[in-house]
């Protein structure tokens, strides 16, 4: 059956806190996983050492990131830590069509703008808990990359975000990343089996009976 029918694309998304373990799983997943490619967003942030425009995020300024919004191309867009990012209507469309999968890195604003749009039957949305928040702020200490101040404000954003849980459709909690991710792939595997995803299923049917 699988050679015969095509398959409708999904929007997958993974949210976390920070520290929480999102990212780490979409690359992972990505190395793995040649049927679902990663939305680039596009931001006000400016890049940062070794990212590539185009790849990581499309960078804009204010007034560029105003005409996305103006003319109906992003699907969703939230401003977080005093910078805007979206999500470009365009090329998530087209690799929905081709039968591809798109991953998704966004938060909780993001994933309910998404679920108000027309695409919301494509959307299956995934939350990753961290096993306690005593072991998230260790993790962001660990990274030794922010200050206290940063960690502070990122704590209190991730309580948050974590009081959104009950808005996803699965609730993972990575106390340990080898099966958070297997775990991820089988969510992944049986979404892309659903009924309404296949493409000429009611005629493969019908056909067969006929």
């Amino acid at each position: 059956m699988t050679g015969v029918l095509h398959r409708r694309g999904l929007m997958f998304v993974l949210s976390s806190p920070s520290g929480a373990g999102k990212t780490t799983m979409s690359r992972r997943l990505l190395v793995d996983d040649p049927d679902i490619v990663m939305s680039v967003s596009a931001t006000t942030r400016p890049p940062r050492a070794g990212e590539i425009e185009g790849r990581d995020y499309r960078f804009v300024d204010d007034a560029g990131f105003d005409a996305l919004i103006a003319g109906n191309a992003l699907l969703e867009w939230a401003k977080v830590f005093g910078h805007r990012y979206g999500t470009p209507r365009g090329p998530v469309e087209d690799t929905l069509h081709a039968g591809k999968d798109v991953l998704f890195d966004i938060d909780w604003q993001g994933t309910q703008q998404l679920q108000q749009t027309d695409a919301a039957s494509d959307l299956v949305r995934v939350f990753i808990l961290p096993p306690t928040m005593v072991e998230l702020e260790r993790r962001l200490r660990g990274r030794g990359t922010d200050s206290d101040t940063v960690v502070a404000e990122r704590m209190r954003r991730a309580a948050t975000e974590i009081s959104h849980w009950g808005e996803y459709n699965y609730i993972l909690i990575n106390d340990d990343p080898d099966r958070c991710l297997g775990e991820i792939r089988a969510i992944l595997k049986a979404e892309r089996l659903r009924r309404k995803r296949q493409l000429g299923l009611a005629n493969f049917v019908r056909d067969m009976l006929s």
